[in-house]
């Protein structure tokens, strides 16, 4: 069985909502965080999302998520630091894994800003600014909670207080998590000390096969690890299972996977990204192709991945019907058919 082994599932939404009733599709959200705590998902994660129908304050989203559940794991896939303030972005991070019980799990990336242009009149940041890997370990830094001075300080209502970032939330500097696709994100992730999140999309870089360039990104990452902890790797993927979908919706599936199949073909642009395949199918089709890929003997943690813009129904049944591949559920579903 090709998840056997696997310890942790978890599931990634993309929070989509209508412009005319974001509310809606908010609670949904939420709704579908709830179900996969019954289902027994060990974690669920929210793509943070600008200038998008989508959710575009991840910590704000999450507070609201970490007072319905008691027991899944929250997290990011990812936040975008080109546009954050680390510090900032850590105070609310640390105040949403307080109000979780130390449940939050942070994957961020670096890099500009994609939308810089449209946003320039809102922000302070330059052109020049720096948006590398500085921006991430500047996040850890300030989780961290370290004294900023060496004597106490006053000028508020609470009076003398050593200065520091607050709330103080312990552990979370090691749930933070790094989305790399390439060769360079994966050591700086390791000798940074940050988790790495991997999925559907990697640098072909020395190869064209995307499960090689996966299976070497995730070896590259172990090789720089230099930290007491054990390093962690969460492999993502794009999953449609469709053995309680009815007929108008198992066609859905199948032409959003069309859609998207001829970009599997080739490399794209300067850093030759490479994307994988989505799998669709019964929960014998999907544990077939899941046994073709070599990858899945590197991980112990697996994340699968929503589409963006389907429904509140078809996000149900996805995560409900993915529930058949847990270790031992195939098992036991195979003998109630056969009995049957």
């Amino acid at each position: 069985m090709p998840l056997s082994h696997i310890s942790r599932f978890s599931f990634l939404v993309p929070g989509n909502y209508d412009d005319d009733n974001p509310a809606k599709g908010i609670e949904e959200t939420l709704r579908l965080i709830e179900l996969g705590e019954r289902l027994g998902y060990s974690g669920a994660l929210v793509r943070q999302r600008h200038l998008e129908r989508g959710i575009s304050s991840a910590a704000t989203f999450l507070a609201a998520a970490s007072q319905r559940t008691k027991t899944i794991t929250l997290g990011t896939a990812v936040i975008q630091l080109g546009y954050e303030n680390p510090f900032r972005l850590a105070e609310d991070l640390a105040t949403v894994d307080i109000l979780s019980g130390g449940r939050l799990n942070v994957g961020v990336s670096v890099g500009a800003p994609p939308f810089a242009d449209l946003i320039a009149d809102y922000v302070d940041d330059a052109p020049q600014a720096d948006y590398s890997h500085n921006r991430a370990e500047k996040l850890a830094l300030a989780l961290q909670s370290l004294p900023l001075s060496d004597r106490q300080v006053s000028g508020n209502a609470a009076g003398v207080q050593t200065p520091r970032l607050r709330p103080i939330a312990s552990g979370l500097v090691d749930r933070l998590w790094y989305g790399g696709g390439s060769q360079n994100s994966a050591r700086w992730a390791g000798q940074a000390g940050f988790n790495l999140l991997t999925g559907n999309i990697v640098s072909g870089e020395g190869t064209d096969d995307f499960l090689t360039a996966q299976a070497a990104l995730i070896n590259r990452f172990r090789q720089e690890w230099a930290h007491p902890r054990p390093p962690r790797v969460a492999l993502g993927r794009v999953i449609l299972p469709t053995d309680s979908a009815s007929p108008a919706t198992r066609r859905k599936y199948a032409d959003f996977v069309a859609a998207r199949t001829e970009r599997t073909k080739t490399a794209h642009g300067p850093r030759r990204t490479l994307f994988l395949p989505d799998i669709i199918g019964t929960t014998d089709e999907i544990l077939d192709q899941l046994s073709r890929d070599p990858v899945l003997s590197l991980i112990s943690e697996f994340r699968l991945e929503l589409p963006y813009e389907f429904s509140a129904e078809d996000y149900g049944q996805i995560i409900e019907d993915f529930t058949r591949l847990f270790p031992g559920a195939h098992e036991v579903n195979r003998g109630l058919r056969n009995a049957g």
